[in-house]
């Protein structure tokens, strides 16, 4: 059985495969980069990562609506997430002419 073949067949290590890649991605990606709006996206990505884990335990425990209902509260968190994040961006820009995460501490004054 190929990779794909028990990724389709509903295989949980698989989900949780993508998961741990996702969220792996997210955190380099934050830790890495200097760039507001990239760091942003792998934050992002690491809230995506969570809601592939908590779908498959959901799936795989039988279709347990918990994990779905979760699920919900997970993507309502991660709108008000993105709208924060990009109003402080966008103040950051605005103040600083640049989104470069190091010079994102003068935004306490």
């Amino acid at each position: 059985m190929t990779p794909t073949q028990a990724f389709l067949s509903g295989n949980l290590q698989a989900y949780i495969l993508v998961a741990l890649l996702l969220f792996v991605i997210g955190l380099a990606t934050v830790l890495i980069r200097r760039s507001l709006l990239i760091q942003f996206m792998g934050v992002e990505l690491m809230l995506n990562a969570a809601n592939v884990a908590l779908l498959a335990f959901a799936r795989f425990r039988g279709g347990d609506v918990q994990g779905t209902v979760f699920y919900l509260f997970i993507i309502a968190v991660a709108a008000c997430e993105a709208a924060v994040g990009l109003a402080i961006v966008v103040a950051l820009y605005r103040h600083k002419q640049t989104t470069d995460s190091d010079r994102a501490d003068s935004l306490r004054q």
